[in-house]
């Protein structure tokens, strides 16, 4: 078997985890989401902070995406990917959705 052939053998499972990977990202994306259509139908007098959530719920699907790109390269290439700032964001962007919320649950909603 020539050296370039054993390059391109790729453990099917790896592919697979990283696609499934992609497709939790995904599903965060829509959670998100379906959250902001839930509370721009339930405060119909300040659907913009729905409309910013589900705008926001993009975010998940685009760091995954990208993520999946960086490791699919990786694993081809026989390496660990690297980390990234993806899942950060990701939390950081949750954590001020949440903050967010509970401010308009306390002041603006009421």
């Amino acid at each position: 078997m020539s050296k370039h052939k054993e390059q391109l053998d790729v453990d099917v499972r790896f592919l697979l985890a990283n696609e499934r990977t992609l497709l939790a990202w995904i599903r965060t994306g829509l959670a998100v989401q379906a959250g902001g259509i839930a509370l721009a139908q339930l405060a119909k007098d300040h659907r913009s902070l729905g409309i910013i959530i589900l705008l926001l719920g993009c975010a998940p699907a685009i760091i995954g995406y990208h993520r999946y790109l960086v490791a699919n390269r990786s694993i081809r290439n026989h390496h660990l990917p690297p980390t990234g700032s993806g899942p950060a964001i990701q939390v950081v962007g949750i954590v001020a959705i949440a903050v967010f919320l509970a401010i308009a649950e306390l002041t603006i909603l009421r």
